[in-house]
């Protein structure tokens, strides 16, 4: 046979065509990344950091919820062993998150896979997840993606840094909301109808409860399992295509 094509066989314009299309889709979200990024690194100076220590960590971090955690926990003298704890609670939901992602990674090798992980923050999850939906997800369109998130992110953080000095109070000027707003906006944007509003409403209720009785970040983790063990149970209650549906017999 001729002319066959697989996902290695992908022509160079081809895949500039979909990194190109996952960096349009993060284009939208950059705007807010913007924002709190540039707070981020406004905070960071403030509580003692240098630009070149703003960029290290937003390099090797990459993580806005745990580096606003940081930053918050941030003292002299340092106290390494709370802000790994509360780091490692905030990022618990990660492995929920990547957990989603197992299907969408599994023709992928390995080693580009746990690599392509690294960068996947929340908003590159939500919009990879969307992609998916719509079809069309590849690892070029995750590069994209990822990769136009992660330089807006280390530059932004660094234009904070340099500007920290002129703006004494971000809260000031209600850029302490924006982190909550950008992850209101990817939500809507994941709803697809009233089937999620189950799981939508334990991950709220359990992480509101949780928040409020237990101190810390739990609440973060408790919210995000609640909500996915609530999508889990109502899946499994789903009646599933039968036998004869899927034409009989058995695949292996």
């Amino acid at each position: 046979m001729t002319g066959s094509t697989t996902p290695s066989a992908a022509s160079p314009d081809s895949v500039r065509a979909q990194m190109l299309a996952g960096a349009g889709q993060a284009l939208p979200v950059v705007a807010g990344v913007a924002v709190y990024g540039t707070v981020w690194g406004t905070l960071a100076v403030q509580a003692g950091l240098s630009p070149l220590e703003v960029v290290l960590m937003s390099g090797l971090v990459f993580s806005g919820a745990a580096q606003f955690v940081a930053i918050d926990l941030w003292s002299s003298p340092l106290a390494v062993g709370t802000i790994a704890f509360a780091t490692l609670l905030v990022g618990l939901r990660h492995v929920l998150m990547s957990a989603s992602m197992e299907a969408v990674m599994r023709g992928i090798p390995p080693r580009r896979a746990y690599g392509a992980l690294f960068f996947m923050v929340d908003e590159a999850w939500a919009l990879s997840l969307r992609r998916v939906g719509q079809g069309g997800f590849t690892i070029a369109f995750y590069a994209g993606l990822c990769g136009f998130l992660y330089v807006s992110w280390l530059t932004t953080t660094l234009v904070g840094a340099l500007l920290g000095r002129l703006v004494a109070d971000p809260a000031r000027y209600g850029f302490d909301v924006v982190f909550t707003a950008i992850f209101v906006v990817l939500i809507v944007g994941l709803w697809q109808g009233k089937r999620d509003l189950p799981s939508w409403a334990a991950s709220a209720l359990a992480a509101v409860a949780c928040h409020h009785w237990v101190p810390g970040n739990w609440y973060i983790f408790v919210g995000g399992a609640a909500g996915m063990l609530t999508a889990i149970l109502l899946w499994s209650e789903e009646p599933q295509p039968s036998d004869s549906q899927n034409g009989g017999g058995h695949a292996d």
